[in-house]
């Protein structure tokens, strides 16, 4: 018997070995958030008994062998109707909706569609909170591209959404695919299309609420077996239900079928847009044609498609497979062609500079197939602020933190640069504006009386209620880069062109060669700088694994390894992401490393909505009856990229504690 004392706390009180019953409700607890065990300074503390019990996570969301949070897609019909969203779907929410372009994808101007196609997809690309892999496909000539079309040969192909985030971020509209074939194929659309029309309409609700809840932009339809009568009857109907209930619920919804199945119901590519499939494009967005075709279907389809020319998607298969124009690094010779008629295009699986040339040359390859293309890719930019860039791809064996727009009355304009080497070279932002109206401008000096084109001054003494944003203006960063801040009045103006200029003293050296690098831009509304930022609130900690840590070396300390949940509120929309960070307290450090200190806590990853799967966190394994203690904090990143202070970060710990041994917990 123990000795009696004062009460223990709540998380150190000991019971009595639980009943079966009471272990099977620990087991289905061990799914819900941890119980609130207390509040000290407004940190939430829950608390769990280490049990090295498996717990499997639903297979759909979360990848079997490390627990990490995936995308995921259906295979199937049944899938496809039962699913409803829940929390576990939230992971794969993307950020935001896309931002404002110019021009607008409304315009009648031929666009551009790039249909990523690779390996059967959901590779690395899967992973929510990012993969291991140093060197995977990557994707970021966006300025060139309209619309982004994830595709793979499972019946609904659900965009990961870290495609859909960067391709909103640069204003690309995103689309999932919804494909059959075979005889496979056949079944499934008899189920869902040969019925009365409750049956489609089911399936079109569905896709439309996917599209919606996780904020992608629509479908490509993809119908690659025969159908019957009955079948083909009820596509256009399907097609047209679809259409305008995506219309009313995605705003900038789009839905393209795929040149595949023609109105008597047999499978029969047509290689163009003509009576036989006419039926089909009249009930959609778009008609995504078949890669065969010749100069001669492109002028047959200028009377078929009338005044929507630009609604057709002229395929281009850049592997070259079977009779095409063009393909490979010869792909601009397709472009060249459906330009010359005033037709869209759609890049399929142009993934092939990756999957079939030499790794090592991705890059170069990559630059060089898209500047084949460059003379027939129009562009489009950014419309809205705040703007900023870190030239960052995502990709590599570390974070790298330094690498025509209307304007509010006031703005802020940063830049990081770092110049190589000894060298007086200056540096300096430079800008052009437009006239919106009668364009005023203040504070910036003209670099001559007929030029649009001006030289701000950069800002010595930021105003205070802007410290947090400027603070580390002038000064000297670390690796040796640095930043200059400015501030701008206008009126009036549009916001063009931004230039980094470099100028040598008088008297230098002009033939001294110099290396300047950019690490980042920042355009921002001096307004949103000024508007208070609320608090991360609510965060909670489930889903909580334990696997037993190998020892490095013997007789050192013994560790366990930690998977969790986070998830937490966050109702300030303009964020980037949350950095997600752990410090020890008791226990715990950085995944596959040592413990860190308290006051240092140590970055675990970033997080694109408001929960993140903690998988491989090493902790200090704690003796019976005692307590470890990890603590999360949740820091909010926004976009224009200034500091949060920690007292708005959001916070839990987790204490945990080891089964006694001596017939109690």
């Amino acid at each position: 018997m123990e000795a009696a004392g004062p009460e223990p706390p709540a998380a150190a009180r000991l019971k009595a070995p639980p009943t079966p019953e009471e272990e099977r409700e620990r087991r289905r607890a061990r799914r819900r958030p941890r119980r609130r065990i207390e509040e000290e300074q407004e940190e939430a503390v829950f608390h769990d008994v280490v049990s090295f019990t498996p717990d499997p996570l639903p297979g759909r969301y979360y990848d079997k062998d490390t627990t990490k949070p995936v995308s995921f897609y259906f295979s199937s019909l049944e899938e496809l109707l039962a699913w409803t969203p829940g929390v576990e779907d939230s992971f794969n929410v993307a950020l935001e909706p896309s931002e404002c372009r110019q021009p607008p994808l409304s315009s009648e101007r031929p666009r551009t569609l790039l249909c990523h196609d690779m390996m059967g997809g959901y590779l690395d690309d899967k992973f929510i909170q990012g993969a291991a892999a140093h060197n995977p496909y990557c994707f970021y000539h966006w300025q060139s591209i309209d619309i982004f079309v994830y595709f793979s040969h499972h019946t609904v192909t659900i965009p990961p959404v870290g495609w859909t985030n960067a391709a909103h971020r640069h204003g690309v509209c995103v689309l999932g695919t919804f494909i059959t074939e075979w005889k496979e194929g056949e079944r499934l659309c008899e189920a869902f299309l040969a019925g009365d029309e409750r049956s489609y309409q089911a399936v079109a609700d569905q896709l439309v609420l996917i599209a919606q809840f996780f904020r992608f932009d629509g479908w490509l339809i993809n119908i690659e077996n025969s159908l019957s009568l009955a079948a083909v009857g009820n596509m256009p109907h399907f097609l047209r239900y679809l259409t305008a209930r995506l219309h009313e619920q995605v705003p900038r919804g789009l839905v393209l079928w795929y040149d595949s199945v023609v109105s008597s119901g047999q499978l029969k590519w047509q290689d163009e847009l003509n009576q036989h499939n006419r039926v089909f494009f009249d009930s959609c967005d778009g008609f995504f044609t078949n890669y065969n075709w010749r100069e001669e279907h492109l002028e047959r389809m200028l009377g078929q498609a009338g005044q929507r020319r630009a609604d057709v998607y002229v395929g281009v298969d850049v592997f070259a497979r079977g009779k095409v124009v063009g393909g490979q690094f010869d792909t601009y010779k397709s472009l060249e062609l459906i330009r010359k008629h005033g037709f869209s295009a759609a890049l399929f699986a142009p993934g092939w500079v990756y999957e079939c040339l030499e790794k090592k040359d991705f890059f170069q390859n990559q630059d060089k197939f898209w500047a084949l293309l460059e003379r027939y890719l129009p562009t489009h930019s950014i419309c809205s602020l705040p703007f900023v860039t870190s030239f960052c791809l995502g990709m590599g064996t570390r974070r790298v933190r330094y690498g025509q727009v209307p304007v509010p009355p006031q703005i802020f304009l940063s830049l990081v640069y770092k110049l190589e080497g000894a060298s007086n070279v200056g540096v300096a932002l430079e800008l052009t504006t437009g006239d919106a109206g009668s364009c005023h401008i203040g504070s910036i000096s003209t670099l001559n009386e007929t030029s649009s084109r001006h030289s701000p001054r950069p800002l010595r003494a930021p105003p205070t209620k802007l410290a947090r944003w400027v603070h580390r203006c002038g000064q000297q960063l670390r690796g040796g880069w640095v930043q200059r801040c400015y501030k701008v009045n206008l009126r009036d103006c549009l916001l063009r062109d931004l230039f980094v200029s470099f100028a040598r003293p008088p008297g230098s050296r002009e033939e001294e060669s110099f290396v300047c690098r950019l690490g980042e831009v920042q355009v921002v509304d001096a307004k949103s700088l000024l508007a208070p930022l609320p608090r991360v609130q609510a965060v909670t900690v489930s889903h909580v694994h334990w696997q037993r840590a190998t020892p490095e070396e013997e007789g050192s300390p013994a560790r366990l390894r930690l998977g969790c949940t986070l998830h937490w509120s966050y109702l300030f929309s303009p964020i980037r992401c949350f950095r997600i960070h752990c410090c020890a307290g008791t226990g715990g450090g950085a995944p596959g490393g040592g413990p860190s200190g308290p006051e240092q806590p140590a970055l675990l990853g970033l997080a694109f909505v408001n929960q993140y799967r903690i998988v491989d966190l090493v902790v200090a394994a704690v003796g019976p009856g005692g307590d470890g203690r990890v603590e999360f904090l949740v820091e909010p990143v926004p976009k224009e990229g200034f500091l949060v202070p920690r007292a708005e970060w959001g916070r839990a710990a987790l204490l945990y504690s080891m089964p006694r041994t001596d017939g109690v917990l």
